[in-house]
């Protein structure tokens, strides 16, 4: 839809250099058939900044132009298009767009409602809850009950956008009982992954598959948000670590993220 608006920002080693490419692919490991251009994530905020002040022309499924005057009508455009047509790239900055939006948390919410059964990526996933800053300042009680319609989910990355989002902006006094009741409560049988899971971390690079048992980034997502509570409240995420109804690989996960964090390196898991 706006490909030929992403390509110039793409870099020349990516282009050239199959190691670099190789990697870059690697990290972000979307799914087979989602089409990766190769720009990072200063590029795509800038060109999002560009769209929400100056929108753009884009091309829609039939081949026809048509002309955005404004971030909110790229993001109509981005909803009337199939998303599986969309690149890697124009799925972060759809979710950047919306972060950008000048409107009410009723109307963001809803632009989010249908935004978030496209991610089908940890990296888009991520890429939005952290730039997401306007929910630190909106009434907390309605974002909280908007996360629990997600928390639910039997996909994926649905799941994994209200752990994340619960990590980034409700890891406080006042709402730790309520974030890890929601997540004690993940029905991880249930949930479905497009993810292959493989023994072994494979020779060359293979889209779509992951080292753990699936659903992979839901379980990561949690052992993370795990991880950044020990940072915070060592003493009562240990509490409820210990009598939680989290898998053992979960808190497998989490243990070793716990370790792997300088904040935590040195702190007791359990």
């Amino acid at each position: 839809m706006i490909v030929g608006l992403l390509k110039p920002h793409v870099c020349e080693r990516f282009e050239c250099d199959s190691r670099y490419r190789e990697g870059h692919l690697r990290v972000v490991n979307a799914l087979p058939a989602r089409l990766v251009l190769g720009l990072h994530s200063p590029e795509m905020k800038l060109v999002a900044k560009q769209l929400s002040r100056e929108g753009c022309e884009v091309v829609m499924p039939d081949g026809v132009c048509q002309r955005c005057h404004n971030g909110v009508e790229v993001i109509r455009a981005f909803e009337r298009v199939p998303s599986a047509s969309l690149c890697y790239e124009e799925t972060v900055i759809w979710g950047y767009l919306i972060n950008n939006a000048k409107c009410s948390l009723d109307e963001r919410l809803a632009m989010l409602a249908r935004y978030v059964p496209v991610i089908d990526n940890w990296a888009v996933c991520d890429s939005y809850c952290a730039h997401a800053k306007w929910a630190t300042r909106a009434d907390k009680e309605a974002l909280w009950d908007f996360l629990q319609r997600w928390i639910g989910s039997c996909r994926e990355f649905e799941v994994r956008f209200a752990v994340v989002m619960s990590m980034s902006y409700f890891l406080h006094e006042e709402w730790f009982d309520r974030v890890f009741g929601s997540i004690d409560g993940i029905d991880f049988d249930r949930i479905v992954s497009d993810y292959k899971s493989v023994k072994g971390k494979p020779k060359v690079v293979q889209q779509g598959v992951v080292q753990g048992a699936a659903p992979y980034y839901v379980r990561m997502g949690v052992a993370w948000l795990l991880a950044t509570a020990l940072a915070k409240f060592p003493n009562r995420t240990r509490t409820f670590v210990r009598t939680s109804h989290l898998p053992d690989d979960v808190i497998t996960l989490y243990k070793r993220k716990a370790r792997e964090s300088f904040r935590t390196r040195m702190v007791e898991a359990v």
